[in-house]
C-alpha cells in the first residue's frame, strides 16, 4: 500500500492495520524517518517536501511492486509526508511483512533505498543561511546500487 500525504500517521496503527488477520506473517521490519534538527553545523528550523501528485504514487507504485518480486512479502506498505515538517516531525514510514524476517529486513531497506533515490520528491531546508534545496546525496546512490549489482534485471 502506498499513501503521500500531509497529516502525521500513527506507527501503532499503521502496523496493526497492515498484519492485522495474516497469520503468515512471521517477520515484519519497519523504518520511520524523522526530521533531524542539524543540516551539517546550522540548525533545521523545517524542511518543505514537494512532489508531483498521481507521479509520485506511480513511482512509489512500481518501487513495492520490485520488492514485491523481489522477496515473498505478505504485505508492505510506504507513506510518505509533503508540505512543511519541523524538526521531530515523522516524514516516512516504510514497513516489510513476510513469513521470515530476512526477506522483511532486505526487501525494507530495499525499499526506503530505492524511494530515496527513485521517487519524485523535492526537498527544501529552512537554515539561519536561508532556504536551500538539497541535492541527492551519494550515498543515497550507492545504497540504491547494491540493489542494483544484486538484480541487474530489476526495473530501473
Amino acid at each position: 500500500m502506498i499513501r503521500v500525504q500531509r497529516e502525521d500517521f500513527d506507527l501503532g496503527a499503521e502496523v496493526a492495520a497492515l498484519t492485522r488477520g495474516n497469520h503468515e506473517i512471521g517477520g515484519l521490519a519497519v523504518f520511520v524517518g524523522l526530521v533531524r534538527d542539524r543540516v551539517g553545523e546550522e540548525n533545521l528550523g523545517a524542511m518543505t517536501l514537494e512532489h508531483y501528485p498521481g507521479m509520485t504514487e506511480k513511482a512509489l507504485a512500481r518501487i513495492e511492486e520490485e520488492a514485491n518480486r523481489r522477496w515473498p512479502l505478505e504485505a508492505s506498505l510506504v507513506i510518505h509526508r509533503v508540505g512543511r515538517l519541523e524538526p521531530g516531525e515523522q516524514i516516512v514510514l516504510v514497513a516489510a511483512a513476510s513469513a521470515h524476517r530476512q526477506a522483511a529486513f532486505e526487501a525494507c531497506q530495499f525499499l526506503i533505498d530505492w524511494l530515496k533515490t527513485k521517487a519524485p520528491f523535492w526537498k527544501q531546508e529552512e537554515t539561519a543561511s536561508g532556504p536551500k534545496w538539497v541535492e541527492a546525496r551519494a550515498g543515497d546512490d550507492e545504497a540504491a546500487k547494491r540493489w542494483q549489482a544484486q538484480d541487474p534485471d530489476a526495473a530501473q
